[in-house]
């Protein structure tokens, strides 16, 4: 009862109340909820203290930032309290448009970021891209097949795939990269490559369209991969298959600012449960290349069957 109480009387602030309503549907920085709310750093810091040790809310480190969410498992009726509450307090319809466009900028920085190395990729190093993992993925493929490539650059990847494909259908959320894609096809002769402007999470294909959904060094990139995952089920065909070639997870903090990383790559662990989540059967995962040079990233190839 004790803790009930105390939860209530938290919710009896109004503040509290409209941190809570924006963290259930995603997990922001302070700064954010500055930018959000209009209240100062302070303020801010106090209810989210006053939050968490009421076992409501719960961070995690992301660089030298720490993301705050809504603690999983909240009970029922605090949940229900709380989303009731939401016709008495006039700021937060206000709150969730401010919401929205928090995470439109999360998109426009990482878009940005790929917009400046539209047709440079092949001239700079990117981590995890080996020449080994594109074997290993090309061992998963049985020709002739629709092949998804989710989020494809500049579109190496889809190129290669294309040699061999039926048809490869490459999404990226950069204009400036599907114009880039779609122009060196053109040039390259290659009539089977489709370039469709696109976010991981909400993907411009029809459902059951490809054989063959691959996430090239990209869902490190998402952010929220589970999202991506979902995503990718519901555009395979019965029998599909999701391959995953990403970074397995390491603590080079610097990726976040030289290569626009949401996430430090993944454990296989966590790879397996968005593979089990995102609704994948007989998941496989194995390490298929490790750098020689610092920071010795080593990359990680998952698949899944749908």
């Amino acid at each position: 009862m004790a803790s009930i109480l105390k939860s209530l009387k938290l919710l009896s602030e109004p503040s509290r109340i409209r941190i809570l309503l924006l963290l259930e549907q995603e997990e922001l920085s302070v700064a954010e909820l500055q930018e959000i709310l209009g209240m100062g750093q302070s303020t801010i810091s106090t209810y989210l203290a006053q939050l968490k040790q009421a076992s409501l809310v719960e961070d995690r480190r992301t660089g030298k930032n720490s993301l705050y969410s809504l603690r999983p498992g909240a009970p029922p009726e605090m949940l229900a309290l709380l989303r009731n509450s939401v016709p008495e307090i006039p700021e937060a319809s206000d709150d969730a448009d401010a919401l929205k466009l928090v995470l439109a900028r999360r998109q426009d920085k990482m878009r940005a970021y790929f917009d400046e190395l539209a047709g440079k990729f092949g001239r700079q190093y990117v981590p995890g891209r080996s020449w080994q993992g594109l074997a290993e993925t090309f061992l998963m493929l049985m020709p002739p097949l629709v092949i998804a490539d989710l989020g494809a650059g500049e579109g190496t990847m889809s190129e290669l795939l294309a040699r061999r494909a039926k048809r490869v259908i490459a999404v990226d959320n950069s204009e400036k990269m599907v114009e880039y894609g779609s122009e060196l096809a053109h040039s390259h002769g290659v009539k089977n490559l489709e370039y469709r402007l696109g976010d991981l999470e909400s993907l411009p294909i029809a459902k059951a369209e490809v054989d063959v959904a691959i996430f090239s060094q990209s869902l490190h990139h998402a952010q929220h991969p589970a999202n991506a995952m979902t995503e990718a089920h519901r555009i395979l065909k019965p029998g599909g298959r999701v391959i995953i070639l990403d970074l397995l997870k390491h603590h080079f903090e610097e990726a976040r600012t030289l290569y626009a990383d949401l996430w430090l790559g993944f454990t296989k662990v966590e790879l397996q449960k968005l593979l089990e989540k995102g609704g994948f059967s007989n998941p496989n995962i194995a390490t298929v290349h490790r750098e020689t040079e610092a920071p010795y990233f080593e990359t990680v190839l998952a698949t899944g069957d749908k």
